[in-house]
């Protein structure tokens, strides 16, 4: 009998990346599997459950019959709702065929690369940056070009660098405020002037703003308010973060006509539709009582000050304090291990599951990120474990 043949896979998939957080989870599983404690700050999810109002709006609509194929592009209440939602905060006013509804935000980001970007085109992104925008970029033939992101500028995007980043074949740039895994904020006159920049250049802005309720003293502004700016550009946000629905895989796409159409053309190829009970569920969140968000983000706010005072109690460990998101990402200084050694021994040994911030791009290879989507009392315990693993490191 001859052996079974498997067939060879596509090129492309060798560009294809991953997202480390999924790895590091899995291998602090098993050792939980054998019978040690580890205290996760790896997983980029908050750790509050969903809202009792939006769970019983789900269940409620699986028992009227929301549990057919639906319109792909999502349905018209949860459309009208998100784009009504989209004006109150941007200023703006945006027509329900603008939206498009997906299952979870990662393919908005897929499908506007894939309908954008080919071969000898090139697509800026942050850096240190969440890791699936190299990795779509990558996969669709496009140029992948990194614009640093680094602390000694707050985590905003260097606004010179990017400018000399752009040549005549960028064709996209994406934009995250707040950031992952940064906690980085780019302000309203960054925002202007990188509008000034792509105008008029037929270079289009892809701006993800999933973090944009988790901000600390001060307000959210994004790049499509800026007049002129809503042709030039793709909202991309979600119900995850908000109203800590990560596992309902529910996100949508604010996009001029043209593309909203194309995207949802992409979704019926693929996904066909999101789910109809999800969808239910979601309107409630956006139109419901907003009581959780806000409280979620105060508490946030007093975790990341006691995460952040207590890293940088640690030798050799500097920490920018983030001004939104639930992450830090804080620089190991003077350590001659390998940032990617010392992150599977802090797991192994020490008992903490973090990314090494080599996961996010070059530009993050002295640092970790460390969610702070734990209880104070797991955070404080992660940071005195990390604190004595890190004496013994040299």
């Amino acid at each position: 009998m001859s052996a079974t043949m498997r067939p060879e896979l596509a090129s492309a998939m060798a560009r294809l990346g991953t997202e480390s957080a999924f790895v590091v989870l899995a291998k602090a599983r098993q050792l939980e599997a054998q019978g040690k404690t580890i205290v996760h700050l790896e997983i980029g999810e908050p750790d509050f459950d969903t809202p009792e109002n939006i769970v019983e709006a789900g269940v409620k609509a699986l028992r009227d019959g929301f549990t057919h194929y639906g319109p792909s592009a999502g349905l018209p209440d949860l459309r009208e709702a998100i784009a009504a939602n989209s004006d109150m905060w941007r200023g703006t006013k945006t027509d329900p065929a603008e939206v498009v509804v997906m299952p979870g935000a990662k393919p908005v980001m897929f499908f506007t690369i894939l309908a954008l970007c080919e071969a000898g085109d090139e697509v800026l992104y942050p850096d240190p940056g969440f890791p699936i925008y190299e990795s779509m970029i990558s996969y669709s033939g496009a140029k992948p070009v990194p614009v640093p992101i680094l602390p000694e500028n707050n985590f905003r995007i260097d606004l010179d660098r990017l400018r000399a980043s752009i040549t005549d074949r960028t064709k996209l740039l994406i934009l995250n405020s707040p950031s992952n895994p940064t906690g980085g904020f780019n302000t309203r006159e960054d925002a202007e002037a990188i509008a000034e920049m792509v105008m008029g250049k037929g270079i289009f802005v892809m701006t993800d703003e999933v973090y944009k309720d988790i901000i600390y003293g001060q307000d959210h502004f994004s790049i499509t308010s800026v007049p002129g700016m809503r042709d030039h550009s793709i909202l991309l946000d979600g119900f995850s973060k908000s109203y800590a629905m990560t596992g309902w895989r529910l996100g949508y796409a604010v996009a001029p006509t043209w593309l909203a159409e194309v995207l949802a053309q992409l979704q019926t190829n693929c996904n066909s539709c999101t789910a109809a009970f999800v969808q239910m569920a979601g309107l409630e969140a956006i139109t419901g009582p907003q009581d959780s968000v806000k409280a979620m983000a105060k508490e946030f706010l007093a975790r990341r000050d006691l995460v952040v005072d207590g890293l940088n109690e640690i030798d050799q460990v500097s920490c920018h304090r983030p001004e939104g998101a639930f992450y830090v990402f804080p620089q190991l200084e003077g350590f001659e291990t390998p940032i990617n050694d010392i992150a599977d021994g802090l797991l192994t040994d020490g008992g903490v599951a973090a990314l090494a911030g080599s996961a996010f791009g070059v530009h993050g290879g002295d640092s970790f990120r460390l969610s702070f989507a734990n209880s104070r009392e797991n955070l404080l315990e992660g940071i005195s474990r990390m604190k004595n693993y890190l004496a013994g490191v040299a």
